[in-house]
C-alpha cells in the first residue's frame, strides 16, 4: 500500500488554517474602500491567499488592534504584543496585518519629475524677491 505524506508548505498553510478557524473569528468581511479601492486582491500588493485570509479575519484583526476586543487565546495575545511593538511578527496572520497597516498608512508619492518640494518660508522670501524685481523695473514713459 502507497502512502502519501503531506508537503510542509501544505502541513504550515493547514495548521495555519486550523489556528485561523480558532483564532480571529469575526462574522463578517473586512474591507478598506478608502486605501483600497479595487479590493486587497485587485490591489496588487497582496497575494490571492493573503487577500482571502485578510478578508476573512480582518474585523477582528482590526479589533484587537484597536482595543475593542480582548484576546480570547495566546495566538490573539501574541498579535496585539505584535500590534504594539512588543514583539516580531511570527504567524502569516501577524505577517499580513503588519503588511496591511504599513501599505494602508500611505504609498509613497512620487512627484513629477522637476518639480521640487518649497517650504514655506522659502515660498514666501521667493514671492518677495519677485515682488522686488518688479518694482525695482524703470517705468516706460509714454510719449505720445
Amino acid at each position: 500500500m502507497l502512502t502519501t505524506t503531506p508537503s510542509p508548505s501544505a502541513l504550515q498553510s493547514a495548521s495555519v488554517q486550523q489556528a485561523a478557524n480558532e483564532s480571529f473569528v469575526s462574522e463578517r468581511r473586512f474591507y478598506d474602500d478608502k486605501n483600497f479601492p479595487k479590493g486587497f486582491r485587485r490591489s496588487g500588493d497582496f497575494t490571492y491567499n493573503e487577500a482571502e485570509l485578510l478578508e476573512k479575519h480582518g474585523v477582528a484583526m482590526q479589533a484587537l488592534a484597536e482595543g475593542r476586543q480582548a484576546p480570547r487565546n495566546p495566538e490573539e495575545s501574541h498579535f496585539v504584543e505584535v500590534v504594539r511593538g512588543n514583539s516580531a511578527p511570527g504567524s502569516l496572520l501577524e505577517k499580513i496585518w503588519v503588511k496591511y497597516v504599513k501599505l494602508a498608512s500611505g504609498k509613497p508619492f512620487y512627484a513629477v519629475v522637476g518639480t521640487t518640494l518649497v517650504k514655506k518660508a522659502d515660498a514666501e522670501y521667493i514671492d518677495d524677491m519677485i515682488d522686488d524685481d518688479v518694482q525695482d523695473e524703470p517705468e516706460l514713459e509714454d510719449d505720445q
